[in-house]
């Protein structure tokens, strides 16, 4: 009989350890009550309660937990049907408002983030729902972590997960995408034709100006030659002349062999002419060249010599000598 007493003690004190010891979990909270009134709040770790009198009463989660808002149909302010679903993030930052302030805290936060969807995106056109998405967040996040305040909760993200368009305004939609990508395509290659036409009427002009300058560059090349060839022949002109003056008879007779062949050459390039004369012997050239040579020869001579005196006159048949002046 003692032993079953003994056993029985040994069991009623483990069940009291269990009941008084509690050791809370990392990321967890536990609310106590005494005597069914909420008195604290063990943070993790060990602690120990008052048998009898101290339990715990609710278990908080104390971590960022995420909330799925059931998609639901919302008519916009210009009375197109979307059909919209979203995700929130929340924390309970005081684990006794979540607790005691309300019932069912999920549900509760779920259903007020599907009202206030409703809301938002109904004061709303369907062009602002699908294009502005961010200001939907925004404004919802602002609704409802002020609603969720007095619960000790925390709204630190709403997003919206899916929003579907009817499907006419999805197919327009389609369409309309398609026809500005065809509009932006024709445009961007009427550009590139306009930048080719551009490119190619400055490559004509650069050619222009190129042949331009190189005919001009060409004709002050050849005015110069001539010029200077001009010149040349002034000099040599002049040289000749100069020797002929002075009765030189090589360049006499390289004046004149030098013109007999320019008229020979100039006679064989007449495309007119279907017969050129040549002389039976070119020793001819030689000697009229020779020829002329000697008449200078003689000139030059009879300039050298001096004047023979005149005859004296003759005396009369009488034998007198006439005065002399």
């Amino acid at each position: 009989m003692s032993l079953v007493f003994v056993l029985a003690l040994v069991i009623l004190a483990f069940i009291l350890l269990f009941s008084v010891v509690k050791i809370v979990p990392q990321g967890r909270e536990f609310t106590v009550e005494r005597f069914g009134k909420y008195t604290k709040t063990l943070k993790p770790g060990i602690s120990i309660l008052t048998p009898f009198v101290e339990r715990v009463g609710r278990r908080m989660n104390m971590m960022e937990q995420v909330l799925d808002v059931p998609q639901q149909e919302v008519i916009t302010k210009d009375n197109a049907m979307v059909k919209v679903d979203a995700i929130v993030f929340i924390q309970v930052m005081e684990a006794s408002a979540a607790a005691y302030r309300v019932e069912n805290l999920p549900y509760a936060i779920t259903q007020l983030c599907s009202t206030n969807l409703r809301t938002v995106v109904g004061s709303m056109d369907l062009d602002e729902v699908l294009f502005q998405r961010d200001s939907i967040n925004s404004r919802l996040l602002t609704v409802i972590d002020a609603a969720t305040e007095p619960w000790g909760v925390k709204v630190n993200r709403i997003e919206i997960k899916d929003l579907t368009p009817p499907a006419d305004i999805t197919n327009a939609m389609a369409r309309q995408m398609k026809a500005e990508r065809e509009k932006r395509a024709v445009i961007t290659e009427a550009e590139g034709e306009k930048q080719a036409a551009i490119a190619r009427a400055e490559g004509a002009k650069q050619s222009a100006i190129l042949q331009s300058e190189g005919r001009k560059e060409a004709a002050f090349r050849d005015a110069e030659a001539r010029e200077r060839e001009a010149e040349a022949e002034a000099k040599a002109t002049a040289m000749v002349s100069e020797a002929i003056a002075r009765g030189d008879v090589n360049a006499i007779n390289y004046f004149v062999a030098q013109k007999y062949v320019e008229a020979f050459a100039e006679l064989a390039r007449n495309p007119t002419a279907k017969t050129v004369i040549v002389p039976a012997e070119m020793s001819g050239l030689v000697g009229t060249i020779a020829g002329i040579g000697e008449l200078v020869g003689l000139a030059r001579d009879q300039q050298r010599t001096p004047s023979a005196p005149p005859p004296a006159p003759r005396a009369p048949r009488g034998g007198a000598v006439p005065p002399t002046a």
